[in-house]
């Protein structure tokens, strides 16, 4: 498996899983789904799209990166990452994220923050902090899950 930048060709792959997740509705803030055209216009937006392909070329999971913010708070981005359900378990999320760290770095970013990584996410929660992320704080009931419930966010972040 390796991860590399995302091509059209990708792009029903990359729909259908950040849908799932979507769907889901317990890691994204993102309600609406994706189609094909709302799905590149979304994913060519982002400062970098990197997907994790099989050697057999099929899409197992993707993130996201862009700026967290603007002006004298540019140099911090944000990300997010999705990986099929079926493939969950294989270690994808951490490849993903150390991607995506070195990607960030190569941007000119210095610090890699998640706003709103959801309490009860322990398999992110755990990646995230074995890799050397910091937890910010808590933030109670900063989540809406898909069921109404209100869930705790912890922030975090890494100096690249």
């Amino acid at each position: 498996m390796k991860v590399r930048e995302f091509k059209e060709k990708d792009l029903k792959s990359m729909v259908r899983i950040w849908n799932e997740i979507v769907e889901d509705g317990i890691a994204f803030p993102q309600e609406d789904l994706l189609d094909e055209n709302s799905g590149r216009v979304f994913f060519s937006s982002q400062s970098f799209c990197g997907v994790a392909e099989d050697d057999d070329g099929s899409i197992q999971g993707l993130y996201i990166l862009h700026p967290n913010n603007v002006g004298r708070c540019g140099h911090i981005c944000n990300a997010s990452y999705a990986v099929s359900s079926a493939f969950r378990g294989r270690h994808i999320g951490e490849k993903l994220v150390i991607d995506c760290m070195k990607k960030a770095k190569q941007l000119g970013f210095s610090i890699l923050q998640f706003n709103a990584v959801v309490e009860t996410n322990i398999h992110a929660r755990h990646l995230y902090e074995r890799l050397g992320f910091h937890q910010l704080g808590v933030i109670p009931k900063g989540f809406r899950m898909k069921d109404g419930n209100f869930e705790n966010i912890c922030p975090y972040y890494t100096e690249l």
